[in-house]
């Protein structure tokens, strides 16, 4: 059951008239920018990690017989006041301006020691015992400066805090490792891939596929009131008078205000282009991470952009989406760093929402409920999330060993 007359909740992607229905009031966008339906804006923009968690599910699903999915052309990092490529192997490391000559042959060990690091095989460990030895510690091994250290958390291990360099370095590890795994997949700029029409495809593929299987969806359900027996525990769902009865109820924190809290808010900016990121090498599709550090904030910022070449704007048009935790109620000005780095925009949308997370016990209520969506620009953080609630529904671990070859045919 869903209120909105639209699948995918807060996560759908929406045409030229909607948007301007949600951000100016009116139903009227100019003529300039196009035929509205040429245009699917994602509200919740991210890009998939081409070996990530999202892909294994997907294919798991075999949902991936309804998407298509095509590379996305680059992934950037801001350093110094300049955007530059993510340097992600020894190879590139000894290309990148982002570093100097000693800082790139330092960097290089640090790429050859990821790339050859196996859990299972101590010889790969060169007597460190990743468990135990923070990421701050093992990157002074290497002796990697502030800088490197940044691009290297915020950019490949996808960290949005600082917080995990007094954390063990496995984690660090596996998520360096999973950036150059998911950027060999399919030799392209970035290591992520991006449904074509828009991330809005997602939530429709798997409404066909629940069809097969014999699942209903209900759009248009204004009101969904979940209801509860005297014990507290949830027995149905009621809109327009009629209850869909349950013994469960899956949810995202909006139809349950009372079994959530919230943790912070996300500031975003959505702007439409008549061309691609300046210093990005003319990517249709890119994200660029902008480190804490560098902007002398608590969180990252993040910069998504896509375009016609995902089939999400008409010929010529890009959209690009700057976000990051807010840390005050001026998006406007907080945003400014990300927005200063797209050039000149045709249109601008400024907006804030609320992050929330749930704070019931669904093993007493039988009310599972989702976490908001976090302003990166990647999946990584939602699976995990996808995966703890499917545990806690199920009673059982999904096991995602699955054929990633798979993916490849699904690529156009």
């Amino acid at each position: 059951m869903d209120r909105n007359d639209y699948y995918g909740g807060e996560s759908t992607s929406l045409n030229l008239v909607q948007l301007w229905k949600k951000f100016r009031g009116s139903d009227n966008p100019p003529s300039n920018l196009g035929s509205s339906r040429d245009y699917n804006v994602d509200m919740m923009p991210k890009f998939i990690m081409a070996n990530g968690g999202l892909v294994r599910v997907l294919i798991h699903t075999d949902v991936t017989k309804y998407l298509y999915f095509k590379a996305v052309d680059g992934s950037f990092v801001y350093s110094k006041g300049k955007v530059h490529k993510v340097p992600a192997t020894d190879m590139e490391a000894l290309k990148s301006p982002l570093m100097g000559i000693f800082e790139k042959r330092r960097a290089r060990k640090f790429f050859i020691y990821v790339q050859a690091y196996n859990e299972n095989d101590p010889k790969t460990h060169e007597g460190m015992d990743l468990t135990r030895v923070t990421t701050r510690e093992f990157i002074a091994k290497f002796g990697l400066d502030d800088n490197t250290m940044d691009f290297i958390g915020h950019a490949l291990a996808l960290y949005r805090d600082d917080h995990y360099l007094d954390e063990p370095a496995l984690d660090t590890v596996k998520r360096v490792k999973l950036y150059e795994e998911s950027l060999a997949r399919f030799g392209g700029g970035s290591p992520y891939i991006y449904p074509l029409y828009g991330l809005g495809e997602l939530p429709q593929a798997f409404a066909r596929l629940s069809a097969v299987y014999g699942g209903t969806y209900m759009l248009n359900k204004p009101e969904c009131k979940v209801e509860f027996d005297e014990e507290g525990k949830v027995l149905g769902v009621t809109s327009e008078g009629e209850t869909a009865k349950c013994k469960k109820v899956v949810c995202d924190p909006s139809y349950l205000p009372n079994k959530v809290r919230k943790v912070g808010k996300v500031a975003r900016a959505i702007a439409i282009m008549s061309h691609p990121i300046p210093n990005t090498n003319d990517s249709h599709s890119v994200q660029i991470i902008l480190p804490q550090k560098q902007l002398g904030r608590r969180s990252d910022m993040y910069v998504f952009c896509s375009s016609y070449s995902h089939n999400v704007a008409p010929k010529g048009k890009f959209i690009a989406f700057v976000s990051t935790e807010a840390e005050t109620d001026h998006p406007e000005t907080e945003l400014k760093p990300g927005i200063d780095l797209l050039g000149p925009v045709d249109e601008i949308f400024f907006d804030i929402y609320d992050r929330y997370e749930p704070v019931n016990e669904p093993s007493l209520d039988n009310c599972f409920v989702s976490t908001s969506y976090d302003p990166t620009t990647h999946f990584e953080s939602t699976v995990v999330d996808v995966l703890n609630m499917y545990t806690m529904i199920t009673g059982k671990v999904l096991d995602l060993n699955v054929d990633l070859s798979a993916a490849s045919a699904a690529e156009e």
